[in-house]
């Protein structure tokens, strides 16, 4: 089973939506596959989920169950100030330590609007999964001036990174 995360809790991401492109990916390739939309964390999860709470909240817990439930994971990750979105990094603070996805494999895609694709915001990403075990692939995906190729109706208009898309979920399958 592959976990897709949407890494934002902003309502109707773009993450969101080329999550859903790379689970319309998936279906081609005949693979497994659930999606985990930040936007679905509970508004007060930093006080209520995590640390001497850790448990407590079963709507955090859902998601949590997600990240456990798949080993594999796709992190799509629009890039906030030259890093991971907060939220990301909060939900994965918030993960049982060790395990959650220790010993997972991981495809990162990186979103931004302006022309480096993210990289950045998948470097630090890349060090915090590698610190928590979580194996990260090789094969990086950069999606930079997504807002110039992502329709309103979802679909995304660049064969370029629709194959580099596809190439990476191939990867990942087979690892």
């Amino acid at each position: 089973m592959i976990t897709i995360i949407a890494a934002t809790n902003r309502p109707a991401s773009r993450a969101r939506r080329v999550a859903n492109i790379y689970a319309s990916l998936l279906d081609e390739l005949e693979a497994e596959y659930q999606i985990l939309d930040l936007a679905d964390l509970p508004a007060d999860f930093t006080i209520s989920a995590l640390y001497g709470n850790l448990g407590k909240h079963e709507g955090f817990n859902k998601l949590v169950r997600l990240a456990e439930g798949g080993d594999k994971l796709v992190f799509i990750v629009p890039e906030y100030n030259c890093s991971i979105p907060g939220v990301l990094k909060a939900f994965i603070d918030g993960l049982p330590y060790p395990g959650g996805i220790r010993g997972k494999k991981a495809a990162l895609v990186g979103l931004s609007a302006g022309t480096q694709g993210g990289i950045l915001a998948l470097t630090h990403l890349t060090d915090i999964l590698m610190y928590l075990g979580t194996t990260v692939l090789p094969g990086r995906v950069r999606l930079p001036s997504l807002d110039q190729y992502l329709l309103s109706n979802g679909e995304l208009d660049n064969s370029l990174y629709l194959q580099l898309l596809k190439e990476q979920a191939t990867a990942l399958i087979a690892s």
